[in-house]
């Protein structure tokens, strides 16, 4: 799931070597065990390298899902005021082409997981480090493949009798309707310019750009913006916030 440059994994290996040092020259703490290195070494990529062995069928899913993810995510993958949906947004069209056509079009009034995420594997990875949001960390291998089997199901993707594993789960990526959405053709939001056949409205990638050695700004202010669509997803947020204290809510709706 993840890649590091050089300088990243020589910055690690320096700092594998400099907590060794400490402990071999002042006694400082120990060695982690390598049963200890393995609980956190869980993640899994977009090659499904690190994905446990396992399946979980839709019906098993669907009963996990009600126990231990519908308070916040809704019966269905809906969602309420808590969190945006799982699951919706998405066609048979986008799923034989792999790339959802309400972003090109700009006519999704609510993006959901499954608009957006364009490996399976990062759902998966996510689930089983993070979920359910009040015991991460507690689902076993078979019940996360079991939860994402039902997802698949409710966004159309594979059939109410279907079985996840990690023997078909390479096949299932394939039909993922936002598969080829991830794309370095564009810088970041907003400013971003048009992507092949996206949208965009011009811009420079931040990934590209270059330090500045003269006429520099004396200062750089770093904020956040809030999109348009996104703005009365919750209500009104400055009601929201504390009336004390540096930051104040924007107010969303008038």
């Amino acid at each position: 799931m993840f890649r590091f440059s050089k300088a990243l994994l020589a910055v690690a290996i320096a700092a594998a070597a400099c907590s060794a040092q400490a402990f071999d020259n002042f006694g400082l703490g120990r060695q982690a065990t390598p049963a200890e290195v393995a609980a956190w070494d869980i993640d899994v990529r977009p090659d499904f390298k690190g994905l446990p062995k396992g399946s979980g069928d839709v019906q098993r899913g669907n009963d996990l899902f009600e126990a231990k993810c519908a308070s916040c995510h809704g019966s269905f993958g809906e969602s309420n005021e808590v969190f945006t949906p799982l699951i919706g947004g998405t066609t048979k069209e986008d799923i034989a082409k792999g790339r959802v056509g309400g972003f090109l079009t700009d006519s999704i009034p609510q993006r959901t997981t499954f608009t957006k995420v364009s490996t399976i594997s990062t759902l998966w990875d996510y689930i089983y480090r993070a979920m359910p949001w009040t015991e991460p960390k507690s689902l076993k291998p078979d019940e996360v493949y079991a939860i994402l089997a039902y997802f698949l199901n409710l966004a159309d993707i594979v059939p109410a009798d279907f079985v996840l594993s990690d023997k078909n789960i390479a096949e299932v990526q394939k039909l993922m309707p936002n598969r080829y959405g991830m794309t370095t053709d564009h810088g970041m939001w907003p400013g971003a310019p048009a992507a092949k056949g996206g949208i965009g409205n011009g811009g420079k990638p931040d990934v590209k750009n270059v330090a500045c050695m003269k006429n520099c700004k004396k200062e750089v202010r770093v904020g956040s913006v809030l999109p348009d669509y996104a703005r009365t997803a919750h209500g009104n947020l400055e009601e929201q916030n504390r009336s004390f204290g540096p930051v104040r809510g924007v107010r969303t709706v008038d």
